[in-house]
């Protein structure tokens, strides 16, 4: 029988593979919508990633009969494990053949380092944080993926609970919404209250509010704010909210990007909702991940001329003292007109706690449809 032989990542080279093998497994895929190869890069490389301010990790490939045949990262954030007071190891990065020699050899090299650095429990799919992708697919395989999140094979979750100890952490669940033709009256009622009782408004940025007058670092302080309380989350620091804004709000069609004000108090930010046209289809027509020789063109088609049928809710949050007062309206009142003078057809939200019906109680009047769900695993080590 042949055996799985680990090697840890020491060279930009075996990077490469790591970042790769992704793309060989799910070549011809149509619901894999692969990460652009740079992102992966500029997030595994412990030189360009300002996570690495307090998380630590390895990755590791596995081989066998020669061949590459699995990968993972080990990552350990102390600062969320602090904020939780656990000692966890994270798995993240996971692919696998169908092989359960190979997934159960994988998880062991997680688990040996979470080990030798005094973790007790190892949990995952998750990332260095909250902007990574997290959870594993258990449920809506034959769905489109998005930028955002993880698709993987159904073997996975299979592979994940065959191996003794590991156990439900955290269910997320994902939503598809037709965009209606029409405001639902309820947005409409409750926004228009919500202006005038408390004398919230919208703002829409322009790039000098986001780079010049602070408005980038402000939405992302507010994700600080209102997902603090959300499964293993840790605060994003100031060097990583810098990296954030450079990184991705240059890109923003800012129609898109809705912010609600507070009149009545100094014009403080209450809500924000990010979202983007919808880049699956995009990414899967970059070839490995790479924008050049041709995929620029199609990501660029989808993000600044609307050239695609969706629209992915990435990022949106209200202050906990604004939520009972209805401002999510606000920003749904402001986005379906602009979601229907693009053409878009349909609306995904990201991952959302199964539990967390406060967030899913705002989707009611677009009639959701939950379509994806994932789960993070737990095993004590």
């Amino acid at each position: 029988m042949s055996t799985v032989e680990i090697k840890k990542v020491t060279s930009k080279k075996d990077l490469k593979k790591f970042i790769e093998f992704h793309y060989d497994l799910y070549e011809g895929n149509l619901y894999d919508v692969p990460n652009l190869y740079s992102d992966n890069f500029n997030t595994l490389s412990k030189d360009k990633n300002a996570a690495f301010d307090f998380c630590e990790a390895e990755y590791y490939l596995a081989y066998k009969d020669g061949k590459l045949v699995g990968r993972v990262a080990a990552i350990i954030n102390h600062k969320a494990n602090e904020r939780w007071n656990v000692h966890s190891v994270r798995f993240g990065w996971i692919d696998f053949i169908d092989d359960y020699d190979v997934s159960a050899a994988l998880l062991k090299a997680v688990e040996n380092y979470g080990k030798q650095k005094g973790m007790n429990e190892i949990v995952g799919p998750l990332g260095f944080t909250d902007m990574d992708p997290e959870g594993m697919l258990t449920w809506g395989f034959d769905k489109l993926g998005t930028m955002a999140t993880i698709y993987n094979y159904p073997y996975y979750p299979q592979h994940i609970e065959h191996i003794e100890g590991f156990e439900k952490d955290n269910d997320y669940v994902e939503f598809y919404m037709e965009v209606p033709e029409t405001i639902p009256e309820k947005y409409l009622k409750v926004a228009d209250m919500v202006e005038k009782r408390y004398n919230l408004h919208i703002r829409k940025l322009t790039m000098k509010d986001i780079f010049i007058r602070g408005y980038g670092r402000k939405i992302f302080e507010l994700i600080n704010a209102t997902y603090d309380d959300l499964y293993g989350f840790s605060q994003l620091s100031d060097r990583q909210i810098d990296q954030y804004v450079k990184m991705y709000l240059p890109l923003a069609d800012l129609d898109l990007v809705t912010v609600i004000e507070d009149g009545n108090n100094n014009d403080k930010i209450a809500g924000f909702g990010v979202t983007i046209p919808s880049l699956s289809r995009a990414l899967q027509k970059c070839h490995r991940g790479r924008l050049f020789p041709f995929g620029w063109w199609h990501v660029l088609r989808a993000v600044k001329f609307h050239k695609t049928e969706g629209v992915d809710l990435l990022l949106l949050g209200v202050l906990p003292e604004y939520r009972s007062k209805g401002a999510n309206a606000l920003l749904f009142a402001d986005l379906i007109p602009r979601y229907q003078k693009y053409g878009f057809k349909w609306g995904e939200t990201q991952v959302e706690m199964e539990d967390n019906n406060g967030v899913q109680s705002q989707w009611g009047p677009l009639n959701p449809v939950n379509h994806k769900r994932r789960r993070c695993y737990k095993k004590d080590i």
